[in-house]
């Protein structure tokens, strides 16, 4: 098979696998035909010698630039291979990571890239420090793509596929596949010519002119690719090895046997899940706290008054009536008693003396005359140590 009939398959099987769900056996089955096709036709194109290192770009024809994208396609239908482990998506995006490498090495060579688009993408946005730095390196690369795609779409290559006789791509939204068909050689017979040459001439123009534009735009996405599949390699080969489950050699283990005896006694219960509340985990594995919660003693009469208290009021309710709260100060000598007419009619502590002492032929009344006698006898040394008037000599003429 020639290869513009070869190369037009593979886009075909990748255009239609890209539209199904990758673990689809269909799209699976697309996808290893078109890994085969391809590597018949990189066989093909090194037998060719269509690309040579000792040529320009203005060497190699319009019709052969479109194979300039073979490694890209070739990395496009690798990085959808289903892996079933580890190991096998490490190998597969090995494999994919040599075609982007290999499609960006190209280009260079060629020169298809302007150097200021090679200097922004050739900047790594994760070895950028500067979040904002990083940031604006991001906008640029975009704005740059996305100038790429308006230029594409002023002339893209479905119109271009239409002036040339071929038949145009029913989709509105043609994929990076469909894209690279419609540069494709045209099908018709050798012996069938345009009328105009002139016109002719000027499509050849417009076709290599949006070649090389499309070769752009898949390299600024090349590279974005290149740092994605080198974080993931990173992810995978620093990734814990799978735990390998398979038959005992030399049949059952006896020991199996007792141990699943002993899970039988002493098996905890599984834990509930979502959390206790069923409202999720409270920690995650590290220990790290998921969402607010409160830890209650264990004790069931403290968890019931805690839980009593929830819809009690703000404040603190009395805990006694003002009669009980009077009779405990009351107990403690914080209320003065007395006071009023029974006061002003009961004897002072004089006269109760004085008529205490005056009851004859009782030990009482002659205990209360000794003490009647004795303060009678203070004050009289009292009143004769301090006369009247002399402790005030400040305000004598």
């Amino acid at each position: 098979m020639s290869p513009p009939a070869l190369f037009n398959r593979v886009l075909g099987n990748a255009s239609r696998a890209a539209n199904l769900p990758t673990i689809a056996d269909e799209a699976q089955e697309l996808i290893a035909g078109c890994v085969k096709d391809l590597q018949s036709l990189h066989s093909q194109i090194v037998e060719l010698s269509m690309f040579s290192p000792n040529e320009t770009l203005e060497d190699i024809s319009t019709r052969d630039l479109v194979y300039l994208t073979v490694p890209y396609v070739f990395a496009e239908v690798q990085g959808r291979v289903m892996a079933s482990n580890r190991i096998e998506r490490l190998n597969s995006l090995i494999q994919a990571e040599k075609f982007v490498q290999g499609f960006i090495s190209l280009l260079d060579r060629y020169e298809i890239v302007p150097q200021d688009e090679r200097a922004l993408y050739e900047r790594k946005t994760a070895n950028v420090a500067d979040m904002a730095k990083r940031r604006e390196l991001k906008i640029n690369q975009y704005k740059k793509e996305k100038e790429l795609r308006g230029r594409i779409e002023v002339k893209p290559p479905v119109k271009i596929r239409k002036d040339r006789g071929q038949n145009a791509m029913v989709d509105d939204t043609p994929t990076d596949f469909d894209l690279i068909s419609s540069l494709l050689p045209s099908s018709a017979p050798k012996g069938i010519k345009h009328e105009n040459e002139e016109a002719d001439s000027e499509t050849d123009e417009n076709l290599r002119e949006s070649t090389l534009l499309l070769l752009r735009l898949f390299y600024t996405r090349a590279c974005t690719q290149l740092q994605s599949m080198e974080q993931e390699l990173d992810l995978l080969r620093n990734a814990p090895p799978s735990p390998i489950h398979g038959p005992t050699q030399g049949g059952e283990d006896p020991r199996d046997k007792q141990r699943q005896l002993e899970n039988d006694t002493w098996k905890l219960d599984i834990p509930v899940a979502g959390g206790p509340d069923g409202k999720g985990p409270l920690l995650d594995p590290t220990g790290k706290p998921l969402r607010p919660f409160t830890i209650l003693p264990s004790d069931a009469g403290e968890r019931a008054r805690l839980q009593a208290q929830v819809f009690g009021p703000g404040h603190r309710l009395p805990s006694m009536s003002v009669d009980e709260y009077l009779e405990i100060e009351r107990q403690r000598g914080n209320i003065i008693t007395g006071g009023g007419p029974a006061s002003q009619a009961a004897p002072t502590s004089s006269e109760q003396l004085a008529i205490d002492s005056e009851m004859d032929g009782t030990a009482e009344g002659e205990t209360k005359a000794e003490e009647k006698r004795q303060k009678d006898e203070n004050w009289a040394r009292y009143t004769d140590e301090n006369p009247k008037g002399a402790g005030n000599t400040m305000n004598r003429g």
